[in-house]
């Protein structure tokens, strides 16, 4: 059975991703992003990772790109997950009794509305969606709730005292499968039609040096699905940016790289994959 990577807990959104990429494997819960990758390039306790690179209300995790090209690592494939939260507690515990609730910021942050109309209730930021269950679960706590996937009140056996949390229904996070270089071909999954790309570039600073890089992209038909752009490390004002393409062919993919080549400092192949859909309702 495979080994897993992944930052949070079983039952967190990174669990149900992994199990929609791969099925079921063995997990390395981690509470840290670097220690994903960590555990995958230094220590190679992992075969592989999970980890979310952009939500369809926050946009891009900003420091997950840094980590993708900190740490060499291949894309080999990307799954969409419909996110949902639930308010759950120890069970016997009333939604009155509940004075605080635990969650990953931006959990919370997507539950605007239900802590308006609930104004006596303090959000608390927690590590993890899933790790705030099993934490109230562990030590019995009985004035304190959580917001997680349901799927994490199945893990615990947490009770749901609440459902759809979520301020917007169309909240969707992208995640990717990420490998070691050397184990791409292995890890990509069977039968994949590889349909997108994801590179990383720095420009020259001269009028002219973003449009010339697009141009490259238009030429081989390539479709933009996303472009970020984030500090260079050591050089101020100066800015490496990611793009995830949508490609008609590997040989666009090759002729996209090699005209980048052309116009960039440095071009970065993240990996070549196969693109991912809506989950449905």
């Amino acid at each position: 059975m495979k080994k897993i990577a992944i930052q949070g807990e079983p039952g967190s959104n990174s669990h149900l991703a992994t199990r929609q990429l791969l099925g079921e494997v063995e997990l390395l819960p981690c509470a840290l992003s670097v220690e994903v990758l960590e555990k995958l390039t230094r220590s190679h306790d992992a075969d592989a990772a999970v980890l979310p690179v952009e939500n369809s209300l926050h946009g891009a995790v900003a420091d997950h790109s840094d980590l993708l090209l900190r740490y060499g690592v291949q894309i080999v494939a990307e799954c969409s997950l419909r996110i949902r939260h639930a308010l759950m507690a120890v069970p016997g515990v009333a939604e009155q009794q509940v004075k605080r609730v635990l969650s990953h910021p931006v959990a919370l942050s997507q539950c605007r509305k239900f802590f308006m109309e609930h104004p006596a209730l303090e959000a608390v930021p927690f590590y993890d969606t899933a790790g705030a269950i099993k934490h109230l679960m562990a030590d019995h706590i009985t004035d304190e709730a959580a917001i997680a996937a349901p799927f994490a009140a199945e893990v615990y056996g947490a009770t749901i005292l609440r459902s759809g949390l979520e301020d917007d229904p169309k909240n969707f996070t992208r995640f990717f499968l990420l490998t070691r270089a050397e184990d791409a071909e292995a890890m990509r999954p069977a039968g994949a039609l590889v349909n997108k790309l994801s590179l990383a570039f720095d420009l020259p600073h001269r009028p002219g040096s973003l449009l010339e890089a697009l141009k490259e992209l238009v030429a081989a038909g390539a479709d933009l699905t996303r472009i970020d752009s984030r500090p260079v490390p050591g050089r101020p004002w100066e800015y490496t940016f990611f793009v995830d393409l949508r490609i008609p062919s590997a040989e666009a993919a090759d002729a996209i790289v090699a005209g980048l080549r052309q116009s960039c400092r440095e071009v970065v192949e993240l990996g070549r994959y196969e693109a991912a859909g809506l989950p449905q309702e």
